[in-house]
């Protein structure tokens, strides 16, 4: 019984199960209705046929009487008119029989008319028979039916034919069972080999997709992709941490080996404060970057995803180029806002600003000297583009698919930690929107795209 339990046990398998009794339940009903149509269909012809036949031997006792009726009954079966199927029976009013093929049955006859099914003899053999009984004006008895032999034996025929056909269909469902349980672990048992390869570090395999697009065939593709994300978040997640390993261990090497230096050795206050200063702006740089790390965290996390309220990207932008536009003149660029209507999305208003932000210090850091940058916004297709765009020498094209990459610096000459784009891109994401960047033809063209409410 064990393995009946562990039969039972298996999804597949009881799916399959319940399929064939619907099916079952299914073909059986079908057969009862063909049956039970086939036999009222006969039933009904034999009915209509045995009340044709009552119906013009009554008219001939009409017209003649009962001697008319027993001689009209004679006459038929001495032309061989009554030797099929067939049966009568004409009774006096004492019961002794006057005419007829069947004997005379002890049953008390009614008072009036009825119909019976009962077995009768016909010719010394005894038969099932479907009798309709008639009381005449003299008190006498006429007995008109059918032999049912024929319908019983179609009737048996059917019935046979609908086990013969249930047996099949059993036989038929059993085989579809297994072999549907065996299409199903062999679907499954594909996807728990590649569980199992994963969780023994495996993290390349991949559950094998067949080219029939069925229902496996697309949860395998889902499970794949799903794989590929979680290798790349930890692909991602380790060039994070060895980059944050690297990109710590300098500054924090630099502040040390200088506290140690001036510890051993004596020193003025001019030397201490300036040794202060120092290492201070090597902490304050490491604390920069934990808090652009921490913001990516906080917007890839969806921690500040609610609640949203609306905000005026047109605002932002033009809040952002007032902030810059001192440090671009220091510096010989040129900052503009191109102003226009009113744009508006459901968002996190500071970490909007901070996205502009970014792409505005992006595009300043790595324009150049005496490069123009410009904001704008346009509408297109119920989402919203902020674009920023700088005149620049611009970003090769084979380098566009790696900016906004954790800690990826286009110039290591430039001052930052290469967080910038990777947080503006989960400030995006954060939003439902995305960050797209383009050759501009001269410069870079970064476009914040998000959407934008529908209209009340």
């Amino acid at each position: 019984m064990h393995w009946l339990r562990a039969l039972w046990a298996s999804t597949g398998f009881r799916l399959a199960a319940h399929v064939a009794l619907l099916v079952s339940l299914t073909i059986l009903a079908t057969l009862a209705v063909v049956y039970l149509q086939t036999v009222g269909v006969m039933q009904q012809r034999m009915a209509r046929a045995v009340a044709l036949d009552m119906q013009r031997l009554t008219q001939r006792f009409d017209q003649g009487g009962v001697t008319a009726l027993a001689a009209a009954i004679e006459s038929s079966r001495a032309r061989g008119l009554a030797e099929g199927d067939e049966l009568h029976l004409l009774l006096d009013a004492a019961g002794h029989r006057l005419a007829g093929n069947i004997e005379p049955f002890a049953a008390e006859l009614p008072r009036r008319d009825a119909t019976l099914q009962r077995p009768v003899l016909l010719r010394g053999r005894s038969v099932a028979a479907y009798l309709q009984l008639r009381r005449l004006a003299d008190g006498s008895v006429l007995v008109v039916g059918r032999d049912m032999r024929d319908q019983q034996a179609v009737e048996s025929l059917v019935m046979q034919a609908s086990l013969a056909a249930m047996l099949v269909s059993a036989f038929l469902l059993i085989g579809g069972i297994f072999i549907f349980r065996q299409r199903l672990e062999r679907a499954v048992s594909g996807i728990r080999q590649t569980a199992e390869r994963i969780g023994a570090g495996q993290l390349q395999a991949r559950v094998a997709v067949d080219d029939e697009p069925d229902e496996f065939a697309l949860l395998s593709q889902d499970i794949n992709r799903m794989l590929d994300r979680m290798q790349a978040l930890m692909d991602g997640v380790r060039h994070v941490s060895d980059t944050i390993a690297h990109n710590l261990r300098t500054p924090l090497t630099r502040v040390l080996l200088r506290l140690q230096r001036h510890a051993s050795q004596p020193s003025d206050d001019a030397t201490l404060r300036a040794v202060l200063q120092d290492s201070a702006a090597d902490l304050q740089e490491l604390a920069a970057t934990f808090e652009k790390l921490l913001r990516i965290a906080e917007a890839e996390a969806g921690t500040r995803r609610m609640p949203f309220e609306t905000v005026d990207m047109q605002t932002i932008a033009r809040d952002v180029c007032e902030l810059y536009q001192p440090l671009a003149e220091d510096a010989g660029q040129t900052l503009v806002h191109e102003d226009g209507l009113p744009a508006l999305v459901q968002g996190d208003a500071s970490l909007l600003a901070s996205a502009v932000a970014n792409l505005v210090d992006n595009a300043l850091k790595h324009g150049g000297a005496a490069t123009r940058v410009t904001l704008r916004v346009r509408h297109q297709g119920g989402r919203l583009g902020l674009i920023v765009q700088d005149d620049g020498p611009g970003v090769p094209q084979h380098e566009l698919t790696r900016l906004g990459l954790r800690f990826h610096r286009l110039n290591a000459e430039v001052p930052g930690q290469g967080l910038g784009l990777a947080s503006v891109r989960a400030i995006a994401a954060l939003h439902g929107g995305a960050l797209r960047l383009e050759d501009g033809a001269p410069g870079l063209r970064a476009i914040l795209e998000l959407p934008q409410p529908a209209p009340a």
